[in-house]
């Protein structure tokens, strides 16, 4: 009885670690693909950085480390564009005709699902840890092991909702030509946060888009360690608002995974 129980689990986790690989092949033949997702964010901080690093001068402004203050924002870019990329190569997949093989299989649709969102949530450690790195060499303050480990947990579970969010775009226009809307929207979601600075300080609608925006909450658990202390007050809004989009996202991607091929 027991074996029949678990055989089930075991198939599907089996299914699961062999499209993480399947991944993870990928990126090992053609690791190039790897360098658009890992510069963008890293652009990104050194411009943000160059064009905002003056902002630590206002009065109110959390830290005198601006480095320390946007490294937890171009982690999240990269965790965004991981997501995104996910998206395109499900799209392609579907397009190439790969998802429909998938489907004919006995996995059920929500293991097919998993394997790209735990995928896109792996690969997402490698931009991050750039940034990371180039940001400590840069001068960004060390975070402690706490902080770094919270950091890291916001990045792969917000690597996993931008998956869920390209994951569901792909199955609904099956098509890379959505690639625009799916970059496009997880930029918009985490730069209309406290990207650039403490909320006090935002000024007019951004201001206003921030307070309800719930990647706030998981900006200001990321960047803890990098301008305070770590806390679990700070950390579960975080993790609360992360639940809450993965819950809502990936039962939207499920939802076109069951209708793909029905």
């Amino acid at each position: 009885m027991e074996a029949t129980v678990t055989a089930p689990w075991r198939t599907n986790l089996a299914m699961i670690r062999a499209l993480m690989a399947r991944a993870r092949n990928e990126l090992l033949r053609v690791p190039g693909a790897a360098i658009p997702g890992v510069l963008a964010p890293t652009i990104f901080f050194l411009g943000l950085n160059g064009v905002f690093g003056a902002l630590i001068q206002l009065n109110g402004f959390t830290t005198g480390n601006y480095e320390s203050f946007i490294v937890p924002i171009s982690m999240m870019q990269g965790a965004g564009f991981t997501g995104a990329a996910a998206g395109v190569n499900l799209a392609r997949d579907i397009e190439q005709g790969w998802l429909d093989r998938l489907l004919v299989s006995p996995a059920p649709r929500w293991v097919l699902l998993a394997g790209t969102v735990l995928a896109a949530s792996a690969r997402s450690l490698i931009p991050a840890t750039f940034v990371f790195c180039v940001a400590l060499a840069l001068g960004a303050t060390f975070p402690g092991l706490d902080g770094l480990l919270v950091t890291y947990a916001m990045v792969v579970s917000m690597a996993a909702v931008a998956a869920c969010w390209g994951s569901f775009l792909a199955l609904r226009f099956k098509s890379q030509s959505a690639a625009p809307l799916m970059q496009a929207g997880m930029m918009a979601v985490i730069l209309t946060t406290t990207a650039y600075a403490p909320l006090a300080l935002l000024q007019g609608w951004l201001q206003d888009i921030a307070r309800i925006n719930p990647v706030t909450q998981v900006v200001e658990a990321a960047r803890q360690g990098f301008i305070g202390g770590v806390s679990w007050a700070e950390t579960w809004p975080g993790a609360l608002a992360l639940a809450g989009l993965l819950v809502v996202l990936g039962t939207l991607a499920l939802r076109e995974m069951n209708r793909t091929g029905a």
